[in-house]
């Protein structure tokens, strides 16, 4: 059950003698490629489980070695963590302070960092409240100047009224955006062929203007005399002008001429559109999931700070120029503890990091195999009005099969953000002491980084769509999607760049038209000081939602892409039927000979007994 050992192999559609032993039928309940699933990479399940009891221990070790009060009220300069009675270690006793009534921490001393620290009851005039903290208003210049201005709390106050008064408009656009998003859904459905056809109308002709504008602009600048222009300024831009309508003009001229050669391509990027709609009305369900998925990741976060805190709190009281008298303590003013972490705690801190970037990448691995496990489905039942419950089907075959496969696939993409993240600290610690050749190296490492993330982010989704269809584990189907994607370069890239142009253009849609409808109705709103950072808000609203809406479409475009393509390896039409559509039927060589061999019955029964005697065979 390893990583590079197969579980599950392709096979053709159940025989007779199956349908007959299952009471069911072939050509209606029939739901993918591969009739039997195993589990798969067990092995990297087992090492997400052993990571998880692992975080457990450090927690554990972190809860007994800190006290979470140490950050959230700070301690003095003897170890006494303010607004509590304190126990300190037996040969540190006689600095032990009962420190109940005096809950702010007071900085004292000419600069911040080496300043005195003591625990009072009250902050005085000259000083600052700021969680639980006691700040010099005079040395902290930033905070004096934004967080300690009396305009910043009158700021947040007036901010939270105006968040009451709107606050049943803010939930009416909160359902505008999702009515938009639905709406931008029905045109993909039923339009998309319009809608994408006058995106590539519309940049072409938007590349026309371009670039007769800068030859007219060019024109104009060679024409004009010399003497007319001051001190040769405007002359100095005809070349300038030149270049980039010479640019304009190729790249112009370049798109029209891959836009015409193809429009095949393009037609089945509207034909992909058609099918991911077709899916998603027949499994409206699925459009929960970006936001269980969502609230997933809000609990990791939430979780995460949780054991931030604990760690961050964690230490062994280390008390320098300590007071030899125990009966009878002298204290100078020379005395000061702090808490050092041990080599425990360390590892901790990056330990915590990198659980929140598995558990991410593992959350959003989960919501892409339950999508294309229930399209997939959909994809290969002929008869659509039996799928029964495929959404349940694929929670199930993920839980059951395949969760070592996407531990597998998130502790890939985690790892390497994480080495981006441990670049980017080295870098900071360089910081001041770097020169050009370095600073060179950091950013070409992390450009590299990134490229290799996105594309290791692309191969793992599409290897998850090829473990929902045929239960591989995630070395071969990464292969396989990587077999698949190098097989048809050219129609992925006009799905990528143009499904994606049309998916953020449809993003775009919902934002502005949200935004637009709360500009006319908070103009109606009297007495409100800060409309723009409502707006702003809702903004980021309608882009949650309308990206949680089309990321569903995307994923479901991507499935039913690499569907076609196994349906076209795995039959012929003929012999063999296919499971697409007649819209997607267009697009393969023997189309024709498919499609009258889909029209007639009596053809289509007699080729499934003829490939299911094969199998038999």
């Amino acid at each position: 059950m390893g990583c590079c050992a197969s579980t599950g192999d392709r096979v053709q559609p159940m025989d007779e003698t199956d349908a007959q032993l299952h009471n069911i039928s072939r050509d209606s309940d029939y739901q993918g490629p591969v009739k039997k699933r195993g589990c798969t990479d067990i092995f990297f399940l087992l090492i997400f489980i052993a990571f998880l009891v692992g975080l457990g221990y450090l927690v554990i070790y972190s809860i007994y070695k800190g006290d979470i009060y140490r950050v959230l009220n700070g301690y003095d300069s003897y170890g006494n963590v303010c607004g509590k009675a304190n126990k300190l270690p037996e040969e540190y006793k006689c600095l032990e302070l009962d420190q109940t009534n005096k809950k702010y921490l007071l900085l004292e001393g000419p600069t911040y960092s080496g300043s005195r620290r003591r625990c009072v009851e009250k902050c005085s005039d000259d000083y600052k409240e700021i969680v639980n903290r006691c700040i010099p208003v005079k040395e902290a210049q930033f905070i004096n100047k934004y967080a300690t201005a009396p305009e910043t709390t009158q700021f947040f106050q007036t901010l939270s009224e105006d968040l009451e008064q709107c606050r049943m408009k803010i939930l009416y656009l909160f359902l505008i955006a999702l009515g938009f998003s639905v709406l931008i859904m029905i045109l993909f459905r039923f339009f998309v062929g319009i809608v994408v056809w006058s995106v590539l109308v519309a940049v072409v002709v938007v590349g026309i203007i371009g670039t007769v504008y800068l030859w007219i602009v060019w024109v104009g600048e060679t024409r004009k005399p010399k003497e007319d222009t001051t001190s040769g300024t405007q002359s100095k831009m005809a070349p300038a002008y030149l270049a980039f309508a010479i640019i304009t003009t190729i790249v112009t001229v370049i798109l029209t001429l891959v836009i015409i050669a193809m429009r095949k391509r393009i037609k089945l990027v509207i034909q992909l559109f058609k099918e991911a709609g077709k899916s998603i009305s027949s499994m409206p369900c699925l459009l929960i999931q970006p936001f269980l998925t969502f609230l997933m990741i809000g609990v990791a976060v939430a979780v995460w700070l949780f054991c931030f805190a604990w760690i961050e709190s964690a230490g062994l009281l280390v008390v320098e120029n300590a007071p030899t008298f125990q009966t009878d303590c002298k204290l100078d003013g020379t005395t000061k503890a702090y808490y050092k972490q041990d080599t425990t705690i360390k590892v901790a801190e990056w330990y915590n990091i990198f659980a929140l970037l598995w558990f991410v990448n593992f959350f959003i691995g989960c919501q892409h195999m339950v999508i294309a496990g229930a399209v997939s489905a959909w994809f290969f039942t002929r008869d659509k009005s039996s799928l029964g419950f495929p959404i349940v089907r694929a929670y199930g075959n993920v839980v059951r099969y395949h969760l070592g496969s996407i531990a597998l696939g998130s502790f890939l993409i985690a790892l390497v953000q994480m080495v981006r993240l441990v670049l980017k600290f080295i870098e900071s610690l360089v910081k001041g002491k770097d020169n050009g050749v370095s600073r060179c190296f950091f950013r070409v490492c992390q450009c590299c980084l990134y490229c290799y993330e996105k594309f290791l982010q692309y191969l793992t989704r599409n290897a998850y769509i090829e473990i929902a269809m045929f239960g591989y584990n995630f070395c071969k189907a990464g292969r396989e999607a990587f077999q698949l994607i190098a097989a048809n370069i050219l129609r992925l890239g006009a799905i990528n760049c143009l499904g994606d142009l049309v998916l953020i253009l449809g993003k775009a849609v919902v934002v502005a038209a949200t935004v637009l409808i709360g500009v006319a109705m908070f103009q109606k709103e009297e007495n409100l000081h800060y409309e723009w950072i409502l707006l702003v808000l809702v903004g980021v609203i309608a882009f949650l939602i309308s990206h949680g809406f089309l990321t569903v479409f995307e994923m479901a475009i991507d499935t039913i892409f690499l569907c076609f393509c196994e349906d076209c390896n795995m039959n012929d039409g003929i012999n063999r039927p296919y499971f697409m559509s007649r819209g997607l039927m267009v697009f393969v060589q023997n189309s024709k000979k498919a499609l009258s061999n889909r029209e007639s019955p009596a053809r289509t029964s007699e080729a499934w007994s003829s490939s299911s005697r094969q199998l038999t065979k």
